[in-house]
């Protein structure tokens, strides 16, 4: 069946007055020309238009010939609004801590909330951020630029992992991968990151040049900070992790696991800890080009995102708190 008055429609009613009416006002008024010019028959205009009669009878009652605006579509809000239940404390908290932490989103900052006795949940919290952002209060955080480094050299001599390796508590498997900074023209830095797969326990560094004496100091400082043993490594093709470094690594007992050419989705989550770390420290801190000084900088924030910051697939837990939980003693049921 073919189907009219889909294109612009005109009507005598817009040729007795200049009316500004939108596309689809126009269409409305075009079913109700056609309705008194063919009987006022409702069946016989819907066929026309490819309309329900639900749809007509729904703007009949609407309809005014004398004010054609009345067939113009009508604001859908709602007419008493929801007020506000946060008091301006706590909104001035969650500005605080969202400035602080401006890339952690509403979940973290409901967990943070709570630690400090405000009974707030993750949706009120979600509005307050909202409501500010609204109002042009949240001041959004000064980007820096940083690129990543890409790519991997062939490493015939690498060890893989074997598939039966299994991982039970946490040093038993760190991914460890490195990071171009590039915070100034002419100036490349080399972070050195390192994640545990059981606990999302992070460790970063970084140094001038990514070389195997640089990744060597980078295993010092890892063994250092990690609170458990560290037994295994995996890492991908890069120079930087040969010689002195698989060197050390096999005096000290360490496994190393290093991956096949071209995947490095296999170290994903110490690729996604280089993306989190670029987007919650380097984009919104201005921080220091002496190495010194940043990693300084780097000491505190990672005592931020190990002991602070919520993970959630911790269960919103921090790497801290996961430990503490992991290392308690298990009940035994009793029996009753």
């Amino acid at each position: 069946m073919q189907i009219k008055g889909i294109g612009m429609p005109r009507s005598r009613s817009l040729e007795r007055g200049a009316v500004e009416l939108s596309r689809e006002a126009r269409k409305r008024l075009a079913w109700f020309d056609y309705y008194d010019s063919h009987g006022r028959n409702v069946a016989l205009t819907c066929r026309h238009f490819g309309i329900s009669r639900q749809t007509f009878y729904r703007w009949q009652p609407r309809y005014d010939r004398q004010d054609l605006s009345t067939l113009q579509d009508r604001s859908h809000r709602p007419q008493h609004r929801r007020q506000p239940t946060w008091s301006w404390e706590q909104a001035e908290r969650v500005r605080r801590l969202r400035e602080q932490y401006p890339r952690w989103g509403k979940d973290k900052l409901a967990i943070l909330l709570r630690r400090e006795g405000w009974p707030v949940s993750v949706s009120m919290v979600g509005r307050i951020l909202t409501s500010l952002r609204q109002r042009g209060v949240l001041t959004a955080p000064v980007r820096f630029r940083v690129k990543r480094r890409r790519g991997t050299a062939n490493r015939p001599w690498a060890l893989r992992k074997p598939q039966d390796y299994a991982l039970e508590k946490p040093g038993d498997l760190v991914q460890l991968d490195t990071m171009d900074l590039r915070p100034a023209p002419g100036v490349v830095l080399k972070q050195f990151t390192a994640r545990d797969m059981i606990s999302r326990w992070d460790v970063i560094e970084v140094h001038g040049r990514a070389t195997s004496t640089a990744a060597k100091l980078f295993l010092d400082t890892l063994e250092r900070r990690l609170p458990f043993p560290l037994r295994a490594l995996q890492v991908d093709g890069g120079g930087e992790f040969a010689a002195a470094f698989e060197q050390a690594c096999q005096q000290r007992g360490v496994k190393l696991f290093v991956l096949p050419p071209r995947s490095p989705k296999l170290n994903g989550q110490v690729e996604r800890a280089n993306r989190t770390h670029t987007e919650e420290f380097y984009e919104v801190t201005p921080f220091s080009l002496p190495i010194a000084q940043l990693n300084r900088e780097l000491l505190a924030w990672e005592y931020t995102y190990n002991t602070i910051r919520p993970h959630q697939a911790l269960g919103y837990l921090t790497p801290q708190e996961f430990l503490a939980q992991s290392s308690s003693p298990r009940k035994e049921p009793q029996c009753h």
